[in-house]
């Protein structure tokens, strides 16, 4: 009988780790919604862009969905190893959530592509480090992220690009 409590009891605890790091995740996507239409329409629609800029309905789905990527990632590692058994890699995973914040709210909230475009390249060393250092505790987790770090070299380019055509 405790086999079973316990197996239910993890299942459950599983679960609510699962959505606790979804909601995280979620969050900070909606902060950085939030900081994003600080500049939106008025400002970002008036700068001269590159013809390979994506349309702006793109951006939501992807991010959406590079969020929930990255909450499953950290939950992988998480579930498997702990706090106690992963502190550098979920360390790593919270300061590059914070730096794709901290980005909103410097290119967006503030207008200023050039230091976005300085914060942008923290952030995508701040994912690579998280990639690397889930790749030892769990390869799912770390390859979860590729497509994050892919999605945020596009956008390093397009945020010095933007740069550029508007300095």
């Amino acid at each position: 009988m405790d086999a079973v409590l316990m197996r239910r009891s993890t299942n459950w605890f599983n679960a609510a780790g699962l959505l606790g790091w979804i909601a995280l995740c979620l969050a900070v996507a909606g902060m950085g919604g939030w900081l994003t239409m600080l500049g939106m329409p008025d400002w970002y629609d008036s700068l001269i862009k590159p013809t390979w800029n994506p349309p702006n309905w793109i951006f939501g789905p992807v991010w959406t969905a590079l969020y929930v990527m990255m909450a499953l990632a950290a939950w992988l590692i998480w579930r498997r190893h702990g706090w106690e058994g992963a502190p550098l890699p979920l360390a790593f995973f919270l300061v590059q959530l914070t730096l794709n914040l901290a980005w909103s709210g410097i290119f967006f909230a503030l207008r200023s592509p050039g230091w976005g475009a300085v914060e942008i390249v923290a952030l995508w060393v701040a994912i690579l480090g998280t990639l690397v250092s889930f790749w030892p505790y769990h390869r799912l987790a770390a390859i979860l992220l590729v497509p994050y770090l892919a999605w945020v070299s596009f956008a390093s380019v397009l945020n010095v690009a933007l740069w550029r055509l508007n300095s």
